[in-house]
């Protein structure tokens, strides 16, 4: 009876662990990098504006913004992709654009 009982036991451990591994890890880190994607959405938004408010007259290209921003994100260390800090940089500006518009009228 012992034997029986200790296979059930470690039959449990196993679906357990099978369970955690399949479905608990991935939510995790799905959750835990949707929350780091918002949060360099945040900074990047955070950016964005101070770029424009310091380097707009200046700097009518964009580029000396785009670095700015880029610099940035790079001392906070956040890390994303280019292509999802690019992203990132045009929904902030556009954001900002349409609330400037909104705000003149």
């Amino acid at each position: 009876m012992n034997e029986g009982i200790v296979q059930i036991i470690l039959a449990v451990i196993a679906l357990l662990g099978t369970v955690i591994t399949a479905i608990v890890a991935p939510y995790i880190r799905a959750k835990y990098t949707a929350e780091k994607r918002q949060e360099a959405y945040e900074y990047v938004t955070i950016a964005v504006r101070a770029a424009e408010q310091v380097l707009k007259a200046i700097d009518p290209s964009g580029e000396k913004r785009k670095a700015y921003v880029l610099a940035f994100m790079d001392q906070m260390g956040l890390k994303v992709t280019d292509d999802e800090l690019d992203v990132m940089i045009e929904a902030a500006v556009k954001e900002l654009n349409l609330i400037t518009s909104e705000v003149l009228g």
